[in-house]
């Protein structure tokens, strides 16, 4: 499980990679969480927008889903950076509220379920409006929405 994760904003595909070794720092625009899967959590992300149903799909489902790809090669040392598709970035940049909630309670639970006590401590919707903010700028700038974990 990733120790710390951190969804952010980049120009470009170059900058993202070139995080890689530091993290995205105090430079690029941030939403910090810990103890969470970033690739399952752009999967279910993704998969609830592009295939809403109700309650929790089966883990087959998901594990069959698209993940989101590397933005660098991934090495030994346990550090991953992922693009988000762009797909994924749009429809966060347009969820309202409920839909938020309603997504937060899902990836709650998915979490619970999976991980029990050892699942975070973060409040999962406010990371979740944090990345919909950071989606919402990618869209108006061009930018792209990634994350780097370690």
């Amino acid at each position: 499980m990733a120790h710390d994760t951190v969804f952010f904003l980049a120009p470009d595909d170059e900058t993202a990679a070139a995080t890689r070794l530091r993290g995205p720092g105090r430079a690029l625009e941030s939403v910090t969480c810990r103890f969470i899967e970033p690739d399952s959590a752009i999967a279910e992300w993704d998969m609830y927008f592009a295939d809403p149903s109700p309650g929790i799909p089966p883990i087959e489902q998901l594990l069959e889903w698209s993940w989101p790809e590397w933005v660098t090669a991934p090495l030994n040392d346990g550090v991953e950076v992922f693009a988000l598709p762009q797909r994924l970035t749009r429809a966060l940049a347009d969820a309202g509220s409920a839909e938020l909630e309603e997504l937060a309670g899902r990836w709650t639970a998915r979490l619970r379920s999976a991980d029990g006590d050892d699942m975070t401590d973060d409040d999962l919707l406010a990371v979740l409006q944090g990345v919909a903010r950071l989606a919402a700028s990618a869209v108006r700038t061009g930018g792209g929405l990634y994350s780097w974990s370690f």
